[in-house]
């Protein structure tokens, strides 16, 4: 794990090795004058060094272990905050569109709360933990999809290819839901037909491999990257820092994003 010194910690380092050079001139000198002769003193010189040494890196173990403790910590709260922002940025579109449909279709509207209710439950309880199963991020994705089904008023051709062929992996929650909820929302919320959202995720040896594809209208098209995006780009890096690759790449009117995530 990388970590820095500060120039604080630096000036103190030196100042401890000018003193311990003082003091072995000072030791040097004296017991030169009054016992040059005396026996053992090449000893006692000896066993000063290796104490001194010892004394010294011992004090420099436990400062580089300080500042990597603190860098974790720093890291974990980091993580914590950007998983916080998941949530809210989800449910906020999602309780403005149950809004509008209170009073249209008040069934409907039931049972949208109850497929809520779920993802809630999943995203309070099992989003603050460190890893989650494979499999329970595949249902939350399904539960988000089945969801949207629920209040669109057109046809999506929506697919969702899933191959997992080995052990049910343990990832970080809440991986793949921003890139779904974007294909909805800059996809199919902007098309009044011909939308479609097509999904790959497959896990074998210790890797995942999950695509996502979906149209959009080019006349809607963003410049900007939105910040679920910036957030689940920081979130990998402080995750899988060299095990993850997040690519996307928009042709005419399609727009595909793929995420790897390797030894697992």
């Amino acid at each position: 794990m990388n970590f820095r010194i500060t120039d604080r910690k630096k000036a103190i380092i030196k100042r401890v090795y000018r003193i311990s050079l003082v003091l072995i001139g000072v030791i040097i000198v004296v017991f030169n004058d009054t016992f040059g002769k005396l026996e053992g003193f090449v000893e006692f010189i000896t066993l000063y060094f290796l104490v001194l040494f010892f004394t010294f890196f011992y004090w420099l173990f436990k400062q580089i272990k300080s500042i990597i403790r603190l860098k974790n910590e720093k890291t974990k709260t980091e993580l914590m905050h950007l998983k916080s922002q998941v949530n809210p940025h989800f449910f906020f579109n999602t309780l403005n569109n149950l809004y509008g449909l209170v009073g249209k279709d008040a069934k409907k509207a039931q049972e949208l709360i109850l497929k809520l209710s779920d993802m809630m439950r999943y995203s309070v309880y099992d989003g603050e933990k460190d890893t989650v199963l494979l499999s329970e991020e595949v249902t939350y994705l399904q539960n988000y999809i089945e969801l949207h089904k629920m209040r669109y008023h057109k046809t999506i051709d929506i697919q969702f290819n899933i191959d997992i062929t080995d052990n049910d992996y343990k990832v970080m929650p809440l991986l793949f839901i921003i890139l779904l909820e974007n294909a909805f929302k800059h996809g199919v919320e902007n098309l009044r037909k011909n939308a479609y959202v097509h999904l790959n995720l497959t896990a074998h040896q210790n890797a995942i491999n999950f695509e996502i594809e979906n149209n959009f209208d080019v006349t809607e098209e963003s410049q900007e990257e939105g910040i679920g995006l910036q957030n689940l780009k920081r979130r990998l890096e402080l995750v899988y820092p060299k095990n993850h690759t997040l690519t996307t790449s928009k042709t005419d009117d399609i727009y595909l994003a793929k995420l790897n995530i390797t030894n697992l």
